[in-house]
């Protein structure tokens, strides 16, 4: 763990800090001279527990500049946020988390710098994956590759340590065996003297001009939709599949992503809010559903399956958790979640253990069923191959999944792209997390593709699924239409 010296302003480095990091990037760059491959060189340096990283990366990124912004508050304040690119790992097809997860394994293993307890204590991997193997092929898609995590050129980072919040930054570089280590040095040194520490954005409470909301594909598509895989389902064809709306927002001047990823912090803060910034496009959310946590041995997830809305009448809201956590369709919906979940770690856990009854999910807008599931592993398997073996759960794809894969896009008639896809981090030790894209909309110029979808099962009624949808989409739906 770095030392801090209270002394110190925010954002400069002191000279103890600055010979670290002019010793490591040395080292790194002897290093990619005698293996002839790149190796990643940091240094972390402790900060006011007053820095607010997703604020600061905001005010301080670049024109067009990589950005990725992750926040858990009600998760003790937990916050990562990440400028700019060290090296960039991509790739796609089936194979792309195994080959993802490879080559992060071979950076991590050679990267000079802390390994601590947790983000933030050395270099991350930050990014995501498109839900299915080639999605995001869709030209609004672009810069979201199938696979996609950067190494950042500087990370901010926030978490509880010992019963206080303890905020840091992280300078990172990839020396390559040309590289010279003055040179590294004064880039990472510029980057970190850019700094600001600004609030945030505020969303324009009374925007003026037209907006037009509208669905990609008519809402009658959508029942239609959900008829034929009810039909499938009642044939044997598959157990549950899921399927998703694209709904389109077109305002009078470019969508302020910032100001949105405010609103969302302060709205859901029992959720993953995120922001990946590509060029001129954002993928952002509020996402209740953790896909994977990995801290050492020990994995974390939850079946979250089965939704119904919230009321501000408190008799009402209770009245509505009730008949949620007594529906039969619903129950079923989550148990098929729940088990599938149970039964892909099995195989690599000493113990897998879920609690015996859902348990009601509240936040904002909406209410799920969630069931935890914990297991420790039995030989050390990273996040990113958890990831893999994990998605797409059926909380987001279907079961069987052979079977409802080819079918989702059919019956969808749209390109998921990074919706429903696994978004997060991961450290050096393979220790990390990964949520679900849930809540989400693509922003890009004046259009925002805002997404949500349901579970369908045998008992699913066309008319109830789209009007589900669209109690997701008031997540974000508002926030963007003016």
């Amino acid at each position: 763990m770095p030392s801090q010296t209270a002394s110190r302003p925010p954002f400069s480095l002191e000279d103890a800090d600055q010979e670290r990091l002019t010793a490591r990037l040395r080292l790194a760059v002897e290093r990619a001279r005698a293996s002839g491959t790149g190796t990643l060189a940091s240094v972390s340096v402790v900060l006011g527990a007053e820095v607010d990283p997703c604020a600061v990366a905001v005010a301080s990124r670049r024109a067009g500049e990589q950005m990725f912004l992750f926040e858990q508050p009600d998760r003790g304040r937990r916050a990562l946020a990440g400028l700019g690119c060290a090296t960039l790992l991509e790739g796609g097809g089936p194979k792309r988390f195994v080959e993802v997860a490879a080559r992060w394994r071979e950076l991590a293993g050679s990267a000079v710098g802390e390994v601590g307890d947790g983000p933030g204590d050395g270099p991350v991997a930050l990014g995501g994956f498109s839900f299915a193997a080639e999605g995001g092929g869709a030209p609004h898609w672009q810069g979201y590759a199938p696979a996609s995590l950067v190494v950042p050129e500087l990370l901010l980072s926030r978490r509880e340590h010992e019963g206080e919040p303890l905020a840091q930054m992280t300078l990172i570089a990839l020396a390559e065996p040309d590289d010279l280590p003055e040179e590294l040095f004064s880039r990472l040194e510029l980057r970190s003297r850019e700094l600001r520490s600004r609030s945030l954005p505020l969303l324009d409470p009374a925007p003026t001009g037209r907006f037009q909301v509208a669905s990609t594909m008519p809402p009658e598509h959508y029942e239609q939709a959900v008829a034929g895989a009810v039909e499938r389902i009642r044939a044997g064809e598959l157990e549950k599949i899921v399927l998703a709306r694209e709904v389109q927002v077109h305002a009078p001047r470019a969508h302020d992503a910032a100001a949105v990823f405010g609103v969302l912090r302060e709205e859901f803060p029992s959720c993953f809010t995120f922001c990946v910034a590509r060029e001129d496009a954002c993928f952002i959310g509020a996402s209740p559903e953790l896909l994977v946590r990995r801290e050492g041995q020990r994995v974390s997830t939850i079946a979250l399956a089965g939704s119904s809305r919230r009321s501000a009448d408190p008799a009402v809201d209770e009245h509505l958790g009730e008949q949620l956590l007594r529906d039969h369709s619903y129950r079923e919906e989550h148990a098929i979640v729940a088990r599938r979940i149970a039964r892909l770690l099995r195989p690599h856990s000493v113990w897998v253990t879920a609690a015996p009854e859902p348990e009601l999910v509240r936040i904002a807008n909406i209410q799920h069923l969630g069931t935890p599931i914990r297991a420790q592993l039995a030989a050390p398997i990273d996040l990113l191959e958890l990831a893999g073996l994990m998605h797409p759960t059926p909380a987001v794809g279907g079961e069987p999944l052979r079977a409802a894969a080819p079918l989702i896009p059919a019956l969808e008639g749209l390109d998921r792209g990074w919706y429903a896809g696994p978004v997060g981090w991961t450290d050096t030790t393979g220790d990390g997390e990964l949520c679900v894209a849930l809540r989400c909309a693509l922003l890009r110029g004046n259009v925002a593709r805002c997404y949500a979808g349901n579970g369908i099962v045998r008992e699913s009624a066309p008319a109830a699924e789209l009007a589900e949808t669209e109690v997701k989409l008031q997540a974000l739906l508002p926030l963007l239409s003016g």
